[in-house]
């Protein structure tokens, strides 16, 4: 498999696609970022990519462009797109596949892979997660807020020769990476922390350790991990409580790594006035309780507020 050194393209060069596709080439990889944002393109063409916070403030040259066709070949591919932009993101780098190519997407929320899977093929698409947070300052400009791992796997279960030399060359080049054999456990794991923190964040418009400073918004917290875990459950995922809230703190742990002076992409959505993923994150657990027959009101709550104040713009 050609992954020992692999070509990188990722789809999406936003915070955690741009400091991903950052970390490879400054690595020494030969990767491309994807976006649609020209202004940003613009600015990553005339003085690379630059990096701000963890791992010092620098510049990164690396090859970039608004539009997929332009790109030839590639042996891995990052969707890092918002989750309702998939479809049109996979349609466009078809070209691609046909091979040993591999697409990774570390969205947020759940059922990304299969709708990558039904256009590029689901046995060329594996899960990915990262416990790591970025934040888009400028077009050209991404801030990274954590030092936190990086996994990814088959959605199937079991690890693959190929998820070994991905995660391999990762790590290698820039990128720490663990290949999981329980990568979709992994990836509610990440699921309750997004879930219990970025809607809260969304509309006080707090970063994660001060959310957790406020009682009332701890309490808030904890609840709905509690209840983003029983889905998980009668999902066949086992998440016990104790589990899911110690993964929560290890995420708003400062001090020891973790990313909580970052504050929510689906904050920064509603700052930039953008649709928000509350459909494919808070929503996608309220879709799954209902048909267990699990009661979220705390989730239910969360998805009510964020819609109520992205309708401010989205309906203009």
């Amino acid at each position: 498999m050609p992954f020992e050194k692999p070509e990188i393209v990722v789809v999406g060069a936003g915070a955690m696609g741009g400091l991903f596709g950052g970390l490879l080439a400054e690595g020494g990889l030969d990767v491309t970022l994807v976006d649609a944002w020209p202004e940003h393109i613009a600015a990553i063409k005339a003085d690379g990519l630059r990096i701000l916070g963890v791992g010092g403030d620098r510049a990164i040259k690396v090859d970039a462009t608004t539009d997929a066709g332009e790109v030839k070949g590639a042996d891995v591919v990052l969707f890092q797109c918002k989750a309702f932009a998939n479809e049109a993101a996979a349609r466009s780098v078809t070209h691609l596949f046909g091979g040993a190519t591999v697409a990774i997407t570390f969205q947020n929320g759940l059922g990304n892979e299969q709708t990558l899977g039904g256009i590029l093929g689901g046995n060329n698409v594996m899960g990915g997660l990262t416990a790591q947070a970025g934040l888009t300052e400028a077009p050209g400009v991404v801030r990274n807020f954590g030092d936190l791992p990086t996994y990814i796997g088959e959605m199937a279960g079991g690890l693959s020769e190929r998820a070994v030399a991905i995660a391999t060359a990762f790590t290698a080049h820039g990128l720490p990476t663990r290949a999981s054999a329980e990568i979709k456990r992994e990836k509610w794991k990440k699921l309750l922390g997004n879930v219990a923190l970025g809607a809260i964040s969304a509309v006080t418009d707090l970063r994660s350790f001060e959310i957790m400073r406020v009682p009332e918004l701890q309490e808030s917290v904890f609840r709905a991990v509690d209840e983003a875990a029983a889905v998980a459950k009668a999902e066949g995922v086992a998440l016990d409580i104790a589990e899911a809230r110690e993964v929560l703190m290890k995420l708003v742990d400062t001090a020891g790594g973790g990313t909580g002076t970052s504050k929510s992409s689906m904050r920064e959505d509603i700052i930039r006035r953008r649709r928000t993923e509350i459909d494919t994150i808070h929503g996608a657990v309220a879709r799954l309780a209902r048909q267990h027959k699990i009661a979220t009101p705390t989730i239910d709550a969360m998805v009510a507020m964020v819609k109520g104040v992205q309708s401010t713009y989205l309906a203009a």
